[in-house]
């Protein structure tokens, strides 16, 4: 399956007073990464909404290696590892670009809900077709 490498710099307000990134920001990393991943496959969540669909995060998990700092550019690398008949799960990897160093690996299953109901439901079929290619 399609890797998706995103780079992002380590801005002042990602981190504390010690200059070191806030654990929760690779979270936001994470999101990052899968939405600029469903982007090369032509997909963003406006597209979900308007089938009133939502995608949110049931399960995480991130090991923390080493402290992204200010100023650092990191990569977000994500790759998409299982498709499910409602779920996806996604891992990411994230890597300081000026020494390859990974930083933090994790995961993310994120679950097709009908908006309506609040019920999961199965990822629309142009989207599995699509990641299944």
């Amino acid at each position: 399956m399609k890797t998706n490498e995103t780079e992002q710099r380590v801005y002042y307000a990602d981190t504390d007073h010690g200059h070191v990134v806030y654990y929760a920001n690779y979270l936001k990393w994470f999101e990052i990464g899968r939405t600029e991943l469903l982007r090369d496959y032509g997909f963003n969540y406006v597209d979900f909404e308007k089938k009133d669909l939502i995608v949110p995060v049931v399960e995480v998990k991130c090991n923390y290696k080493e402290p992204a700092k200010y100023n650092d550019i990191i990569i977000i690398k994500t790759t998409i590892v299982n498709i499910g008949n409602s779920s996806i799960k996604f891992n990411y990897k994230i890597i300081r670009k000026s020494d390859n160093e990974v930083l933090a690996e994790g995961y993310t299953v994120n679950v097709f809900v009908n908006i309506n109901t609040r019920k999961s439901t199965k990822i629309p079929d142009e989207l599995r077709k699509v990641l299944q290619d």
